[in-house]
């Protein structure tokens, strides 16, 4: 039970801190305070789920081994995030080589052991969405080779930074929205449930991620250094 606390709060936090940091002015001092609020409370989040998720798993609950998963992938996403903004720009360091690895890892865990065991029996009976594990390792994979490519080029500078670290803390920020918006429907109020207001917030941190994508990419914005982004 504390663990299930622990977890929809630090959730909670990270929902609303997560759309406080993308409506904020980038660099400024309240955008830095609202990230720095959702990546403490995206790593609380994930890791109370992953805790809570191994012990159903060694429990033989098979079907948490996509909480579990996903807990690892959202640590692993606001970590380079996080990481992205707080190193100097144009650099790499141990960090980025560690970023690459675990992406690699969370690859290799979701082609090699999470999907065969959910096209298994125990996982065909276990209620657990067999195609997940691909999807998690096709942005995984994306992600690993865009971390081997600022490796290979010693760093990342300008609107390709600022890019990097949007779209890692936008993911990570719908891995939580859509768990509580998309997730939780029997858990709202009946005149709600299966509504699309519910499916719009769920779907929110992509669509925002989209947006300022593509105005990143078309606008001299950030293309120069963007002082205090960490």
């Amino acid at each position: 039970m504390v663990g299930v606390i622990i977890h929809v709060s630090a959730g909670g936090v990270g929902i609303l801190s997560g759309a406080a940091a993308i409506a904020l002015r980038k660099g400024e001092r309240h955008h830095r305070l609202a990230g720095n609020v959702f990546f403490a409370a995206m790593v609380t989040m994930a890791a109370a789920a992953g805790i809570m998720a191994t012990a159903l798993v060694a429990l033989g609950v098979v079907a948490q081994v996509n909480n579990l998963f996903a807990s690892l992938f959202t640590l692993y996403l606001v970590g380079t995030a996080w990481g992205t903004v707080k190193r100097p720009e144009g650099t790499t360091g141990r960090w980025e080589i560690a970023a690459f690895i675990a992406g690699l890892g969370i690859v290799g865990i979701a082609l090699f052991a999470i999907a065969p065991l959910l096209s298994g029996p125990a996982g065909r009976h276990s209620g657990a969405p067999w195609f997940a594990p691909y999807i998690f390792a096709a942005v995984a994979s994306l992600a690993a080779a865009t971390d081997l490519k600022v490796i290979l080029r010693g760093g990342i500078t300008g609107a390709a930074r600022v890019a990097r670290h949007l779209w890692r803390m936008c993911v990570a920020w719908f891995v939580a929205s859509g768990s509580f918006f998309l997730g939780q429907q029997k858990d709202m109020p009946p005149a709600i449930q299966d509504s699309p207001v519910l499916v719009i917030l769920g779907f929110a941190p992509l669509l925002l991620m989209l947006f300022w994508l593509g105005f990143v990419a078309l606008t001299r914005t950030f293309k120069q250094p963007l002082a205090g982004l960490a």
